[in-house]
């Protein structure tokens, strides 16, 4: 496994991440699905590119009726994904290249062909009928949900079940029963899990919903609220304030005990990472209580998901950065995502734009914080339009009635998606008629995204001044400079010559590094920034923007400054 880091920073707040959508990465054996071997084949890629870690979507056995969400056995591989032994060989292939690996565990829910869900269900007296949340319904005969709780994904989350008269409860879709963290059995039998794959060299966790684990005991019933569709800062949508059902205070205590058992291993500490949609300050709390000012006993990190629909503009990033460092100071650590397996990608909601998806890893790889990027983000993969009638996404297939004229108007505006198969399709590894990712004849499970032809790894790794190289030389520039890893970062005051550009500073001992970002589609002149400046990096090639102590930017471009060593 990877080497110890022996300075003052662990290894988790200064990596970053990137994730894998095993399904759609690279297919070895001819089905026209990504696996395991089809990923080892790509590790020297990923090693070239930079990233120091790895995130997997689930690998777990699975019906993949969510596309391993929705779990069948915990303890084994998918086998359209391969075998436990090529899942042994991905994680020491990954730690012999010095990276390190994260699973996505779901705790909140197990697949309904799960074994202990099946034995559940069997009658009211089974063994298992409390490892999961069961309860009789209301109003005459039970017919009623036992209250008014709903999905994350709308409409009701209880489920009737006509063989033993009961409803259980799914907080996702309805072939995904929550497990009932009340019981000392789940819980032991799940920590237990953890360990299994943390004996296998795993190095950490993404915790699906993780603020899903407990509801009310009472079964109260969410309030009203006017917000229907569901935002990043909030439990809140479909007309319901979620209060009894995300968030319970019973989370908070779990996630403590959850790390304790991911410190019962060491060299390397192994770390979690919530998936967690909410405010900051219920995020905050989410990283536990601090130690002497050093450690936290809560999650390693929170997924910040509010900057994936932020605007590319000075008043949006610097009011983030002013938020993520109030909020997330030392020894806490922010996390930066634009994009991930159920969000349309960045640079679609960029308007296709190279310039400005340069831009956006600039800022990405060099504040503070941990910065995870989704797979083909580095190449510039565009979001797929595709219909939802012939949708493989389970939440799709519910909305496929919406007629296609009006699901173009939802969409429209590049910032909303009702099909997450839109920003899963195959990664783009040459412009061959599958894009590398199988073989020519086959039929990838999902349609190439349109641009292939052009925006892959083959074709950028030759072009120096490529969104690939671009990501490539923030990528060992952040790996190779302290403060930008590991430093302290404190914004620039707004200067006075001309609006739309942001500028902070990460400092390191006696390192001092500037960032200056133009978000303006006019150039920037900006005099008297330091004495002595030196261009580290910059999104154009071939120009210097520094001319003594001035910086000349062009629209839309970013530059890294070193002013002192």
């Amino acid at each position: 496994m990877p080497a110890s880091t022996h300075n003052d920073t662990p290894w988790w707040k200064k990596t970053t991440v990137y994730q894998i959508y095993p399904r759609s990465f690279k297919d070895s054996n001819g089905d026209g699905i990504g696996d395991l071997p089809g990923i080892i084949s790509k590790l020297d890629y990923l090693q070239e590119l930079g990233v120091e870690t790895i995130w997997f979507s689930p690998i777990f056995s699975s019906p993949q009726a969510d596309h391993g969400y929705d779990v069948s056995d915990f303890r084994s591989i998918a086998p359209e994904y391969g075998t436990m032994s090529d899942c042994e060989k991905l994680i020491q292939e990954s730690h012999n290249r010095e990276m390190y690996v994260v699973f996505d565990m779901v705790l909140n829910h197990t697949s309904e062909q799960h074994p202990w869900f099946k034995e559940s269900r069997s009658s009211r007296s089974s063994s298992k009928r409390d490892w999961y949340i069961w309860r009789d319904g209301r109003k005459s005969g039970g017919k009623k949900p036992p209250n008014n709780w709903k999905a994350l994904i709308g409409g009701s989350g209880w489920h009737y079940d006509d063989h033993t008269d009961q409803w259980y409860w799914a907080q996702f879709l309805p072939f995904q029963p929550d497990l009932n963290f009340r019981n000392p059995e789940v819980k032991e039998e799940m920590f237990d899990i953890v360990r299994f794959w943390l004996d296998k060299g795993v190095d950490g966790y993404r915790l699906d919903i993780i603020n899903a684990i407990f509801e009310d005991e009472s079964l109260q019933n969410n309030p009203f609220t006017w917000r229907y569709f569901p935002s990043e800062d909030y439990s809140t949508s479909f007309f319901q304030n979620r209060i009894y059902t995300m968030n319970h205070p019973d989370t908070f205590a779990f996630v403590k005990e959850l790390r304790s058992v991911v410190d019962e291993y060491t060299d390397p500490e192994r770390i979690l990472v919530g998936e967690i949609a909410a405010s900051l300050e219920v995020l905050r709390r989410y990283y536990g209580d601090t130690t002497a000012g050093k450690k936290t006993n809560g999650l390693h990190l929170t997924f910040l998901f509010q900057s994936l629909n932020a605007k590319l503009d000075e008043n949006t990033f610097r009011g983030l950065l002013s938020n993520f460092e109030q909020y997330f100071p030392e020894p806490l650590t922010p996390t930066w995502v634009f994009s991930n397996h159920d969000q349309m990608r960045r640079i679609t909601k960029l308007g296709n734009d190279i310039r400005k998806a340069k831009l956006n890893a600039t800022l990405q790889l060099t504040v503070r914080g941990v910065p995870f990027i989704y797979y083909g983000e580095e190449i510039g993969m565009l979001n797929h339009r595709l219909p939802l009638k012939t949708a493989q996404d389970p939440i799709a297939q519910r909305y496929k009635w919406i007629p296609q004229t009006l699901v173009n108007l939802l969409t429209g505006s590049g910032s909303l998606s009702l099909n997450r198969d839109d920003c899963r399709t195959p990664m783009q590894w040459d412009s061959s008629s599958n894009a590398g990712f199988c073989s020519e004849g086959l039929d990838p499970w999902l349609p190439l995204s349109p641009g292939y032809e052009t925006a892959n790894v083959d074709s950028e790794e030759t072009n120096p001044d490529s969104l690939l190289s671009c990501y490539k030389g923030l990528l060992q520039l952040r790996r190779e400079t302290p403060a930008l890893h590991s430093g302290s970062l404190f914004l620039l005051l707004p200067s006075p010559f001309g609006r739309g550009h942001l500028s902070f500073q990460r400092i390191y001992d006696e390192q001092v590094v500037q960032v200056w970002l133009n978000f303006s589609s006019k150039p920037l002149q900006i005099s008297e920034i330091s004495e002595n400046p030196r261009l580290l990096f910059s999104t154009l090639k071939n120009t210097n923007p520094l001319t003594a102590s001035q910086l000349h930017l062009e629209p839309y471009q970013g530059v890294v400054i070193g002013i002192r060593p």
